[in-house]
């Protein structure tokens, strides 16, 4: 039950380094004039763009959703928590070696890019590995996961093609060319493969089918396989 209460404080505090690095980015958006986007409301909805912010965001709400005991055991979530790891361990990844010396920061902004790039990677990645939940990987939930990369860099490329825009110079064609992007992005998608698989493995070895985390609510589906294994219907 301790540990329940330490894992649950953990997620918590995850998601709130989430929801505080996001506080603090969307005014700091808002407020910078320029660019492609000439309104705060078109700077702030871009803010999806940029895979930092979603990886976060799906961090954030698989952190609460543990944090209150409300996860489940559903394959949907599994999704849920490999993605938001992985996405998160990569922007972190990313960050430090290609991006983090572009940009001069000040005020809130540092703050928002120490909560965003930093805190909230270590926090979900530490989490993790420390907590769990375990037993909830596969290799059907790898490859549903691999939906998230892929379909970020569709739409940012295609979306990037009509206005102008790319949220990151590895992904600007203007800047490496197409056959640079590609490359940039196989190595990219590599890493993003090669962590998931390698949470996948992790999982599997170190949990067991009989093992359960009394943070996460019950599977419906596995209280009916009970009572079928009971012979009660």
């Amino acid at each position: 039950m301790q540990a329940s209460k330490i894992a649950r404080a953990w997620f918590g505090a995850t998601a709130l380094v989430v929801i505080a690095g996001l506080a603090a980015q969307i005014p700091v958006s808002a407020g910078t004039e320029g660019g492609t986007f000439q309104t705060p409301a078109g700077r702030v909805a871009n803010l999806l763009a940029f895979f930092t912010i979603d990886s976060n965001i799906l961090v954030g709400i698989g952190g609460l959703l543990l944090a209150l005991g409300v996860a489940g055991r559903s394959t949907l979530f599994g999704v849920l928590r490999l993605t938001g790891l992985v996405g998160i361990t990569v922007t972190g990844v990313v960050f430090q070696v290609a991006l983090a010396d572009l940009y001069e920061l000040h005020g809130w902004a540092v703050f928002a890019d120490t909560m965003l790039h930093k805190v909230s990677p270590l926090m979900c990645v530490a989490g993790w590995l420390l907590f769990g939940p375990r037993g909830q990987l596969s290799w059907r939930v790898l490859s549903w996961s691999l939906l998230y990369p892929l379909g970020w860099l569709a739409v940012t490329l295609v979306r990037g093609a009509f206005i102008g825009f790319y949220p990151y110079p590895f992904v600007d064609p203007g800047i490496n060319g197409y056959g640079g992007v590609a490359f940039n992005c196989v190595l990219i998608g590599v890493l993003f493969t090669g962590l998931a698989a390698a949470a996948v493995g992790f999982d599997r070895t170190f949990s067991r089918r009989d093992d359960t985390d009394d943070y996460l609510a019950p599977d419906p589906a596995e209280g009916v396989e009970r009572i079928r294994d009971a012979g009660t219907y």
